[in-house]
């Protein structure tokens, strides 16, 4: 299993709930994946340094998690299709 950082954003014009939820569903797709969430962050809402989606803000979650490394596009994938999530970036962590 290989360490991660996934940051992803999601759009602040939804409903608390749907934010939550969205987070949620995140957290969830690496569980479902064999992954480990080892720490879940969130940021709170920041503007944004240009429009995406015509979006201003966007709310900031931070994920620290073990995955198995062919997993990984997969994750990628599903983030790439969830419409309430503006960008995201999957990084892996050196081994310290």
């Amino acid at each position: 299993m290989n360490k991660y950082e996934m940051m992803f954003i999601v759009k602040s014009t939804l409903e608390a709930d749907a934010i939550k939820k969205t987070a949620d569903s995140v957290k969830k797709t690496i569980e479902s994946l064999k992954g480990k969430v080892a720490e879940f962050k969130e940021l709170g809402e920041k503007k944004l340094a240009y429009p995406i989606k015509h979006e201003l803000n966007g709310y900031y979650f931070l994920v620290e998690m073990e995955l198995p490394k062919e997993v990984e596009a997969e994750l990628n994938r599903k983030a790439s299709i969830d419409e309430n999530i503006l960008r995201h970036l999957i990084v892996r962590l050196d081994e310290e």
